[in-house]
Parts: C-alpha cells; structure tokens; sequence
C-alpha cells in the first residue's frame, strides 16, 4: 500500500474545483494507493503524470518510502508550461 500526500497548492486547487469534478480526481488518487503504476506513466527524469478527464497531475514517487507526492495539479493546457 502506497501513501498518497498532496502538496499544499494542489490542495487549494482542488478546493476551487466544483463538487463533482473534486470528488471524481479524490477518488482517482485514493486508487492510486492500491495500485499507483496501473494509472502513472512517466513524464521526465523521475516525474510521473496522472491523468484525470482534462486534468493533469505531476507526482514525484519515493520507492523507499512508499510515497507518492502529488506536486502540481491543473488542467491539461496549463499543467506542461509550469514550473516543475
């Protein structure tokens, strides 16, 4: 079992999201501590996207650990052209 931790502007930002659409990427990050390599594909370096509708979230993952940190989160237009 993975632990999922949400970075503080990530959480800001889902809490401007509208109900259904935070409820449905919530439920979406709750799976990926059963499975987190089902739904992650890679991105760049050691960076991992999740991919929610329009969504985007890039994650780092610590093997040792077992964490996986949900870094940034916007939409699919935005989420590339920011600073990692």
């Amino acid at each position: 079992m993975w632990n999922v931790l949400l970075h503080p502007n990530v959480v800001k930002f889902l809490n401007r999201l509208d109900n259904n659409m935070r409820e449905r990427i919530k439920e979406k990050l709750l799976e990926l501590e059963q499975d987190p390599f089902r739904f992650l594909e890679h991105y760049e370096g050691a960076y991992y996207k999740f991919r929610v509708g329009d969504f985007r979230a890039l994650i780092d993952v610590d093997f040792e650990r077992k964490e996986i940190m949900v870094r940034s989160l916007d939409h699919r237009k935005k989420i590339y052209k920011m600073a990692y």
